[in-house]
This record gives structure tokens, C-alpha cells and sequence, in this order.
């Protein structure tokens, strides 16, 4: 049975299993047993759809982890081939495969290189147009899809949630999972919800995948999604033909010599990360006038420009982009001879995942890291800005734990209260959650507003007398205007007597056919009070909560550290990189670092360094003047401090302060030493202080 029920295309088992609902009262056929997907040979059909002859280490024990219904952590380097540890699972098992991506970049080249393959993939992401995504949720809803890409924030929609109800999903694969722990480099709010998700709606076999998971973070993963020891698997970090360099370089000189180093033509195509997109810019331009082929590339750009940057990238009409961190994941260049760092690394995670972009053909390519104390300044002051303070924490958990036993809360309007950046708040909400304290029930939008595909009599048509008068009575609730209508469904839900929940599943299923097309806003998220919410004192949670976000930036500033100590540091640089990912290295030499492949000697230094410091007397006075203007928006020696060192915040850019030419003016001073400046200078003392 196995091997025909995987040779069967999805429209013959899409017929099989409404056969099987007719006669069974609609059950679900039962997955065959894990024994059957055991004994499948696994070679055939990776060649069949891949043209690989042979699996990469890791790779087999993974996919037969999932073909036998179990969750696993792929934990493998960049360019070690994650993908197909769940892209081949997708065709061979029934139904779809929900796969969860934070890039756009990401999800649009693997679905095409799916579907040049011929196997049916598809995207949800904001770039497609409303024809798209109603044929993707068709496919989605007739089976028809093996696998189906996402961000994160979807699974957060209660109507994609509806629809992945309804949907037969084969397996749920997680890229960037090490984003789930708080104690990673990247913590995202959305991917802690994912556990969540993944076991309300039954989503599984779980696969999570990374390439930069200390120990510790791993265990995090393993912990959140049931995986079991056997199903960790996980291979070297060490990639012998990537020769790594440390290169101590002052700031005025590091232009000479990237282009000294990309002069030679083997070391091309190349990547050149930097911190900030004005650098990407300049150092593009001044690489340009070296007679280089260089573009920039970074988030500020418009979505055509980076397009049209990294398809040049990719024909090899542009030799080398000078990128922020922006650029590079879902890149499948294979040839990439070098990735050099202009600027220091945030963190060792961020430096093994970029120069794991380089010699993915296996021939042997360059990493050189310009390492420049100066570039340690921005990062930090990037964390320390990061922080909020007490009293926005106070006022934030005071909303939440004084709304009422069940409520809903817009995050964009409480980062605008409490003067918060987005992830900040999400970071405190999730803060709360994993007190017990609060438990997300939903997320809804506000307003939702319909454009009709279909005339209105039309769509009526062909249902029963009962649904008619729902729909005529649904569309009567909304407003209407020339061309569009808008409908709240919290108000349309009282007016019309009906739950909320049948009109969402009949919007969905009105896109769905093509008789509408949905454009909501206002995205609110639901809350229920848990434990003893109520009799907690919100001052006591807030203070526990502003000691969680110092540890933050402890934990941080000492990531920071760890990866000036390895620019700093002597002897093998891959011993180095290795010992920080937990995997020990025999005793002797690594053969393809710079100091021991060229025997070299790499002794202990001090990176070069801009001296700094303190604001002058001239810059006191004005930071004074700047004071007593009265801006609520910089209130507080912090909040001022953040606004000196170039760290924007709700309440500054609803102001247009951040236009004003003292807005940066010490982002390259140490924000404790800035900090230190505006509370003398303020005489601020802190609340009860």
C-alpha cells in the first residue's frame, strides 16, 4: 500500500479520500503505519525530483524522522541543504506542507526553483495580487498543493487559521527556528507563538531548522516542539573550504583595503556586509570609482531596486553588493568566492550564518573580517536603545492587566502610548504570556474592506433560502462606498445576531470562490487574564519585567563582547568559531584558516580604535537648550539619550523630531557615556528616587 499511495498524484488522492468521506462520515484515511514509510527507498525519489544521487550528512536521518511522524531539529550550516530535509517529506506524504519563513526573498526562490521542478509550491506574502492568493488558498482548500510558504505573523490571522483547519497538512517545517528562544541571538516574538499554534490546530510532524543554535538554544527548541534527543540532529559547523581571516584595520584605511582585496578576480563574486545603509551606499559608490562592479543593497532601497540588485547579483552583471544584513538568506548562489565583513558582526551567530554564504559549490572561498573597535559602538548603543524604560513598562502592563477578564489591545496603538518600538512591545507581551499571566485568544482586524468580484445578486445565487438571507443581511451591515464595502465584523456580529466566527468563515469562503476580495486593517490581538492576573500587583510585574529586559541587554552587550574577543583573540580562528557552537575540534591545526593554512602567526591583539570622548561643553549647552524646549517625546535623560544617538522611537517620529539636526549627533559615543551626559545635565532623578 505505501508505495502506491506515494506514486498517487494529489488529485487522485483528493477523489480517494471524498470516497472515503462519503462511506466513513468523513473521516480522514489513517497515515500508514511508520513501518511502511521505513521501508521506503528514499534515494530514488531524491534523485527523481532533485538530481541528487546521494544524501548530505544529516539529511536521510531527518526526512525518515518525519516520514515516520516524528518532529525533528535540523541543525546544519548554511549551504548544508535544510530544504530538502523537508521538501522531500512534502511529496512523498499526503496533503500539504505548511512551511514558515521570515523572508519574502526566501519563500519566492524556493517556490520557483519547486516548481521548475515540477512539484506544486506556492507563497503567501504581500506581494501577490488578489487573483493569486484566491488561487493559492483553491489550492490549498482542493489539496492540490505539496507545499506552502509563510511568514511567521500569518499563523497570527484567525482566517488563515480557518483555513488551515479545513486544509490537510502533511508536516509543519520552521526555517530560522533558533528565532524561538529567548535566549538566542534573534528572538522573535511570532516564532514562541508557533509552539503554540503548531498544537491547537494539530500541525505535525514538526521540523525545525537553523543554522546558528548554540547548545543552549537548542535545547530551547527541542523543549518547545516535543522534539526527542534521537530526532536532534545535527552536523559540523566546520566548512574546510571556506579560508577564514581576521584582518585588524583602522576605519580610514579598511576602503584601501577591501579594494586591494577584491581586485583579484578570484576573489569575485563577493559579499560585503556593513552595518549601516548610508555605508552600503558609500562604500558601494567608492568601489565603483575603483573601477569594481558594485551595487548597493539594503532595506531602504524600493522593492524593485533590490530586485533588479540581486537578479544582476545572481547573472553575474554585478561582482559584488555591498549589503546590510538584508541581503543574503534564500540566496541560492553557489559560486559566491568571497564574503567579507566591512563592519563588525552584532554576534558570532550573525558571522558563522554570513560567511556560510560563501563557496556553497564546495571549491575553496574567502572570508575576511575587517575588524575595527569603532563599529562595537553603534551595536551597543543599538541594544542599550532596545531597553525601555520602567515607566513605559509600568503603563503598558497596567493597560493589560487592568483591561477586564477578556479583552483586545491594537499593538501599534500601545507602542504609541507607551512609547515603544514594535518588537519591544511584542517582546513585553510575550513576557507576560510566558508568566501566565495573560494567553493570546485570537487576532482579528478591526475592519475588513470587500471589493466585489461578482455582482451581488449573483453571489446570492445558488445557495438556500437560509444562507441568502445571512449574506444579504451580512453585506446590509457594512458601508457601502463607489467602489468598495466596508464591514466591521465585531459591529456586524451584534447587528446581524450571528457569531463572529461564521462570518469570518464565510468571507473566507466567498474569497475563496472568487466573489470577493478581503483587505482588512486594524489588526487587534485578544487576550484572556490567566492564573492570578488579577490579584498581582502590575507595579511588582512591571519591575520584574524591566529586570528581564536588563538581562536582555546584559546578555547582549556580552554577545557583543564575545565577538570582539574573537576578532581579538590568538591562534586558530575555527577552533574559536567551533568551541562557540559547542562542537570541540581535534588538537593540531584546522588546515584553512589564514594563520594555519598560510602558517602565519596570529598573536593576540587590541583592535584599532577612534578614540572617544564625552560631549564637550559646546555640545552639553545644547543638549541643555534641546531639554528645555519641553518635548514630552524626550522627557527623560534615556529617552533623550536614545534621540542623540540616532535611535528613533514612536513618540520622537510622531513628533518629527527625528528631522531636527541634533538627531544622531553622538552615534559614535558609547551610550552609557552619552546617558551619563543628560541625567547631569537634566537633573534627573528616578521616580521615588
Amino acid at each position: 500500500m505505501g508505495t502506491t499511495a506515494l506514486k498517487m498524484r494529489p488529485g487522485k488522492r483528493r477523489q480517494a479520500w471524498s470516497r472515503e468521506q462519503r462511506t466513513k462520515g468523513g473521516a480522514l484515511p489513517r497515515r500508514p503505519p511508520a513501518a511502511t514509510y521505513r521501508a521506503v527507498n528514499l534515494t530514488d525519489p531524491l534523485r527523481n525530483h532533485f538530481g541528487h544521487a546521494s544524501f548530505r550528512p544529516g539529511q536521510e536521518a531527518v526526512i525518515r524522522a518525519l516520514m515516520d511522524g516524528q518532529s525533528a531539529l535540523a541543525l546544519f550550516p548554511t549551504g548544508a541543504g535544510k530544504s530538502v530535509c523537508y521538501q522531500l517529506p512534502a511529496i512523498l506524504k499526503e496533503g500539504t506542507a505548511l512551511v514558515v519563513s521570515p523572508l519574502i526573498a526566501l519563500m519566492k526562490d524556493q517556490v520557483d526553483f519547486l516548481r521548475s521542478r515540477g512539484i506544486a509550491a506556492a507563497r503567501l506574502d504581500s506581494s501577490l495580487t488578489a487573483t493569486e492568493t484566491q488561487r493559492v488558498y483553491a489550492d490549498l482548500r482542493e489539496g492540490t498543493l505539496k507545499l506552502l510558504y509563510v511568514a511567521p505573523e500569518r499563523l497570527s490571522g484567525e482566517s488563515f487559521l480557518e483555513r488551515l483547519r479545513r486544509a490537510r497538512i502533511s508536516l509543519l517545517a520552521i526555517d530560522e527556528a533558533h528565532c524561538i528562544s529567548e535566549w538566542g541571538h534573534n528572538f522573535r516574538p511570532d516564532y514562541l507563538r508557533l509552539a503554540r499554534v503548531a498544537g491547537e490546530l494539530s500541525l505535525g510532524p514538526v521540523l525545525a531548522l537553523t543554522a546558528t543554535a548554540t547548545p543552549e538554544v537548542a535545547r530551547d527548541v527541542c523543549k518547545a516542539f516535543g522534539i526527542a534527543p534521537a530526532h536532534h540532529v545535527q552536523t559540523s559547523f566546520r566548512r574546510a573550504n571556506l579560508h577564514l581571516r581576521i584582518t585588524p584595520c583602522p576605519s580610514r584605511e579598511r576602503v584601501a583595503v577591501l579594494v586591494q582585496r577584491l581586485a583579484d578576480p578570484r576573489n569575485r563574486p563577493a559579499v560585503v556586509y556593513v552595518t549601516f545603509q548610508k555605508t552600503a551606499e558609500d562604500v558601494a559608490a567608492q568601489l565603483v570609482e575603483a573601477g569594481l562592479p558594485a551595487r548597493a543593497y539594503h532595506a531602504g532601497m524600493s522593492t524593485e531596486q533590490r530586485d533588479a540588485t540581486q537578479d544582476a547579483f545572481m547573472r553575474g552583471d554585478a561582482g559584488v553588493i555591498v549589503a546590510t544584513i538584508a541581503f543574503g538568506m534564500g540566496i541560492d548562489k553557489a559560486d559566491i568566492r568571497s564574503v567579507i565583513h566591512f563592519n563588525l558582526p552584532k554576534t558570532l551567530e550573525n558571522y558563522q550564518q554570513e560567511i556560510g554564504r560563501a563557496g556553497r559549490d564546495g571549491q575553496p572561498a574567502w572570508c575576511d573580517l575587517l575588524a575595527c573597535a569603532d563599529d562595537a559602538i553603534p551595536l551597543e548603543n543599538f541594544t542599550a536603545g532596545d531597553t525601555p524604560e520602567p515607566e513605559s513598562v509600568g503603563a503598558l502592563v497596567r493597560r493589560m492587566l487592568g483591561a477586564g477578564p477578556e479583552f483586545d489591545v491594537s499593538r501599534y496603538e500601545l507602542g504609541q502610548e507607551c512609547d515603544m518600538r514594535p518588537l519591544v512591545v511584542d517582546t513585553v507581551l510575550t513576557y507576560l504570556e510566558l508568566d501566565g499571566l495573560v494567553r493570546p485568544t485570537r487576532a482579528f482586524y478591526e475592519s475588513i474592506r470587500m471589493e466585489f468580484l461578482r455582482a451581488e445578486p449573483e453571489i446570492l445565487e445558488g445557495h438556500n433560502e437560509e444562507r441568502r438571507r445571512f449574506l444579504a443581511a451580512l453585506f446590509s451591515a457594512g458601508r457601502r462606498g463607489p467602489k468598495y464595502l466596508t464591514l466591521e465584523p465585531e459591529d456586524a456580529a451584534r447587528r446581524i445576531n450571528e457569531p463572529r466566527e461564521r462570518i469570518t468563515k464565510a468571507l473566507a469562503w466567498l474569497e475563496e470562490n472568487g466573489a470577493i476580495v478581503q483587505k482588512p486593517s486594524g489588526l487587534r490581538h485578544g487576550f484572556r487574564l490567566c492564573g492570578d492576573a488579577a490579584e498581582r500587583d502590575p507595579s511588582a510585574v512591571a519591575m520584574e519585567l524591566a529586570g528581564l529586559f536588563a538581562k536582555r541587554e546584559h546578555r547582549d552587550a556580552r554577545r557583543l563582547e564575545q565577538m570582539v574577543g574573537f576578532a581579538s583573540a590568538a591562534g586558530c580562528i575555527t577552533r574559536r568559531l567551533l568551541d562557540y557552537f559547542g562542537e570541540s575540534m581535534a588538537a593540531g591545526s584546522c588546515g584553512h584558516c589564514h594563520p594555519c593554512a598560510t602558517g602565519e602567526p596570529r598573536e593576540a591583539v587590541v583592535l584599532p580604535a577612534t578614540p572617544v570622548a564625552p560631549p564637550t561643553a559646546s555640545q552639553r549647552e545644547a543638549i541643555r537648550s534641546l531639554a528645555a524646549e519641553g518635548h514630552a517625546a524626550l522627557a527623560t535623560p534615556r529617552r533623550m539619550t536614545r534621540f542623540l544617538c540616532g535611535l528613533t522611537s514612536p513618540a520622537t517620529t510622531r513628533a518629527k523630531l527625528t528631522r531636527r539636526a541634533e538627531f544622531g549627533r553622538f552615534a559614535a559615543t558609547p551610550f552609557p557615556v552619552v546617558l551619563a551626559s543628560c541625567e547631569a545635565i537634566m537633573d534627573w532623578r528616578p521616580p521615588g528616587g
